[in-house]
């Protein structure tokens, strides 16, 4: 299976990308726990049905050693006990930030304010931030129908 378009050969496309990573690469230095930034790239990429982003996430987490466990239960978080309080409220944050159309006014107050009991405000920012770029991205590829499978670690510019 070949890409509709190739998103990285694409001018157009590749320039605004450039943009994005470096969105990313603020994400990937803030003080939001690297584990948690996967964890929340992949509930995104989950919900979204981006298996380009599903794969590069589990296979990043997994080669910074995060549990084939924790990995499998992402999807099942809420019944899930191997995940930190903190981590809960970023998942939960999460799935009202990526599903925005489902609920009529987003994220709802309690969910906020649960994230912020576990998360500065510096982590929140990178929280938030890290949502919508991960619907950006989970987008692009869902749409132009990318290829998964075949991605190694560290292979490209990631972030989250």
């Amino acid at each position: 299976m070949e890409a509709r378009l190739n998103l990285l050969d694409n001018p157009v496309v590749a320039k605004s990308l450039k943009h994005i990573f470096s969105a990313g690469k603020a994400v990937a230095d803030s003080t939001l726990p690297a584990a948690t930034q996967q964890l929340v790239a992949l509930r995104a990429s989950q919900i979204n049905g981006c298996g380009v982003c599903v794969d590069m996430h589990t296979k990043e987490a997994a080669h910074a050693g995060e549990s084939s466990m924790r990995l499998n239960l992402v999807v099942a978080w809420r019944e899930a006990r191997v995940f930190t309080d903190a981590e809960r409220a970023a998942l939960e944050l999460t799935e009202q930030g990526t599903r925005i159309a489902d609920a009529a006014g987003g994220v709802t107050d309690e969910v906020w304010a649960n994230a912020a009991k576990h998360h500065d405000e510096a982590q929140l920012a990178a929280l938030v931030l890290l949502i919508a770029i991960m619907n950006t991205v989970n987008r692009l590829n869902v749409i132009v129908q990318q290829p998964v499978g075949d991605y190694q670690p560290g292979q490209h510019i990631h972030f989250g």
